[in-house]
């Protein structure tokens, strides 16, 4: 090796920093870790030194990925799924069944990486993957119907919060809306607290709207949005090049920060409601 290289061999700064990357706030990050907020700046700081990078851009309780973290994230990711594939070459198989929930309005993508991590690392245990609101999902752990789920909401009582996303008004970058007429809504139509929100704010706001397109799903809401149908709210991450974020100054009032938790069955088979888990936390 030249003398003049500089390495790091520490996969936990890594982790520190998708962590942060994801939660996209350093409290959340430690708590999912289990360690203290000190000891995590203290790993980035490391990192950053290593990397001679700044790689997140502090902006007031949040940080976002500098133009630096957004190069290395990928990266990282990818070195940590390779050790994790080491790792489990040496675990014990697990074995058995496990029942997993996970929301229909993730990122394109999540639930296609969390399964294939957790089948390709376990393939001796048989999954049953639900995907849809996540309403339903804590009286389908009640019900024993699933062993794992990841709930969503602004206020999900005492579980622990992974990850936050922020919502947003979105609408096709073609549609046109005089500041005067109803707000043309798409909503989705199965109870959730996505659903009502859109109403619910446009009320206490004052602005008049009307109902133009109901659905049971994220895909035909973001096609009737899309086609310069209706305007309708998306996860700020799911917002595509052809729509348009739509704010204050175009008379939509802020929304709440939506959390997601990992509630899990008191009597779920804790090895593998671990394993789904951490997989999970891994694709998101």
């Amino acid at each position: 090796m030249n003398k003049n290289e500089r390495t790091f061999t520490d996969s936990t700064l890594l982790r520190a920093f998708v962590e942060i990357a994801e939660c996209g706030n350093l409290t959340f990050a430690a708590s999912r870790l289990n360690r203290s907020q000190s000891a995590i700046s203290v790993q980035i700081r490391k990192l950053e030194t290593e990397l001679n990078a700044s790689l997140f851009v502090r902006e007031g309780k949040g940080m976002s990925l500098s133009a630096a973290g957004e190069k290395l994230l990928p990266v990282a990711r990818g070195v940590l799924a390779e050790l994790h594939k080491v790792q489990s070459l040496f675990k014990t198989p697990l074995n058995g069944r496990i029942r997993v929930g996970i929301p229909d309005d993730f990122d394109e993508g999540v639930l296609e990486r969390a399964l294939t991590d957790f089948t390709q690392s376990n393939p001796g245990v048989e999954v049953f993957a639900t995907s849809g609101c996540t309403a339903g999902f804590p009286g389908a752990i009640r019900a024993n119907e699933l062993d794992i789920a990841v709930c969503s909401g602004p206020d999900i009582g005492n579980e622990e919060i992974f990850l936050q996303q922020k919502p947003v008004w979105v609408t096709s970058q073609s549609m046109v809306l005089a500041p005067g007429d109803p707000v043309p809504l798409a909503v989705v139509n199965h109870g959730c607290w996505m659903g009502e929100m859109p109403k619910t704010s446009l009320e206490h706001h004052g602005r008049p709207y009307q109902i133009a397109f109901k659905c049971n799903g994220i895909m035909s809401l973001k096609s009737a949005i899309r086609a310069g149908f209706a305007i309708g709210i998306l996860y700020e991450s799911n917002v595509e090049p052809d729509m348009k974020i739509l704010s204050a100054k175009d008379g939509f009032p802020a929304l709440p920060t939506a959390n997601r938790s990992i509630i899990i069955r008191p009597n779920a088979p804790p090895d593998l409601a671990g394993a789904m888990a951490d997989a999970i936390r891994r694709a998101v």
